[in-house]
């Protein structure tokens, strides 16, 4: 007998990837022409909040599951905007400033999914 078992659990995967697939891609079309760091960190926050809402909604995984989703969706959106925040001719220090500012958004991030957890709860 055929089972959708897996399909069920891998539901809660699907529905944050195409969620986070589609901010990433609106965000990339507004990215174009650059972007500030204060808008980096503006859209960090939606996409934080986008990823607990969703994920709290699921009781299929655990919330170090949940947790570490949302930190692949923030490291995602880092790898894909962020050069946009970067003039030219800082290209070169950017080169070597890239990964150590990669950790500390992640650790920043990591926090404040703590803090939004409550914040989401509440609405």
């Amino acid at each position: 007998m055929v089972t959708d078992a897996p399909l069920a659990a891998a539901h809660p995967f699907l529905d944050i990837e195409h969620k986070v697939g589609a901010f990433l891609t609106t965000a990339k079309v507004k990215a174009r022409d650059g972007l500030t760091w204060s808008e980096f960190g503006s859209l960090l926050v939606a996409l934080l909040r986008l990823c607990v809402e969703t994920l709290d909604a699921t009781s299929t995984i655990s919330g170090s599951e949940k947790k570490a989703v949302a930190l692949a969706a923030v490291a995602a959106l880092f790898d894909t905007l962020s050069g946009f925040c970067v003039p030219l001719m800082a290209w070169p220090a950017w080169a070597i400033l890239r990964p150590a500012l990669r950790v500390f958004v992640l650790a920043l991030a990591s926090g404040a999914i703590e803090s939004l957890l409550p914040l989401v709860r509440k609405s």
